[in-house]
């Protein structure tokens, strides 16, 4: 018990010691306050609005109907020759298919001429030299007897009515 003596002296020693720097602390925190003003500057008063009449109202408005259907024939009366047969026929059945939802699962010959047969839907279409599938206006240029080669009419990046090659390929099983 003896040796705890000293020990506690010393402890009271320290703790006497931090509550002198506490209120030292304290006291000049307190001064800070009484000194230190915040420099806030004075709102500016609100900006008047001068409102503007909306003269853009007499114009053409740029997504009316009016407007789009002159666009419209303007454009099939410049249209290339390209499409100036295609929007006057008459739709096959094939042609409200993508043309990537459509394979050729055979060929088959009639009367000397080839055939494929595509699978589009679950349901087999025999097709020929000549025929229309897919949405771009695609026209069945040959037809072998493991590939169909298609002509579609496309626009380019410019607007421009392109054709484009495409194919279906026979698609054999797999087993």
């Amino acid at each position: 018990m003896q040796a705890a003596a000293p020990l506690f002296v010393a402890l009271g020693l320290i703790l006497s010691a931090c509550s002198g720097e506490q209120e030292e602390l304290q006291s000049w925190m307190d001064q800070q306050k009484r000194e230190v003003r915040p420099n806030i500057a004075p709102l500016s008063p609100p900006k008047r609005f001068d409102p503007q009449p909306y003269e853009e109202a007499r114009a053409v408005e740029p997504f009316s109907n009016q407007k789009l259907a002159v666009a419209l024939k303007q454009e099939t009366r410049q249209s290339s020759s390209l499409l100036a047969g295609e929007t006057n026929r008459r739709k096959e059945p094939l042609e409200a298919y993508p043309l990537d939802s459509m394979t050729m699962v055979g060929s088959v010959s009639k009367q000397g001429r080839p055939l494929a047969l595509l699978r589009v839907d679950n349901l087999l279409y025999q097709v020929k030299a000549g025929d229309y599938l897919g949405q771009n206006y695609g026209k069945i240029t040959k037809v072998s007897e493991t590939e169909v080669a298609v002509r579609e009419v496309v626009q380019d990046a410019a607007g421009e009515w392109i054709e484009r090659p495409s194919a279906l390929q026979l698609q054999e099983k797999a087993r």
